[in-house]
């Protein structure tokens, strides 16, 4: 997901304000996913799970990022998207329903690690974690064809 990250950023960075602080927010949300999983370069020592704040503190991070891309970001697009014709507003129409559906999968995550009363919740979070980074990886390459969009036609 990184490395994809990396080419968004390349393709699309520096040329709209909305789509830098898109991507830089991903990016913040990818490496704390990569924290709290484990993931190299950030590892974990064995039979050692993250601390439950830092994961509390990524479910916030989760929470913002879907938040943003429902309440702003996908509402800008998709008004920009029509005025610029049929067929944006159509890809745009398409897009943001299925983006919708991995946003249910990151408020079960959330509401799961957020709501549990101890620390026993993160035996179960190496699944969870499994199935939010599928989730996650799906969204970000609808969101990207939303980038797509509004790079071509408003940048």
């Amino acid at each position: 997901m990184l490395r994809k990250l990396e080419k968004a950023e390349q393709k699309w960075g520096g040329s709209n304000t909305l789509i830098d602080q898109w991507l830089n927010n991903r990016r913040n949300l990818l490496i704390n996913y990569c924290q709290i999983a484990g993931i190299p370069p950030y590892e974990v020592t064995e039979n050692s799970l993250p601390a439950f704040d830092s994961v509390k503190a990524f479910c916030d991070q989760l929470m913002d990022y879907v938040s943003e891309g429902h309440f702003e970001i996908y509402n800008q697009v998709v008004t920009a998207c029509e005025k610029n014709g049929s067929s944006s507003q159509e890809l745009a129409q398409q897009l943001v329903p299925q983006i919708s559906e991995t946003t249910d999968t990151a408020l079960d995550f959330n509401d799961k690690y957020t709501e549990a009363e101890d620390e026993k919740v993160l035996f179960h979070l190496d699944k969870d974690l499994s199935s939010l980074g599928h989730a996650m990886e799906t969204r970000f390459a609808l969101e990207d064809k939303l980038l797509e969009v509004l790079h071509t036609k408003h940048s």
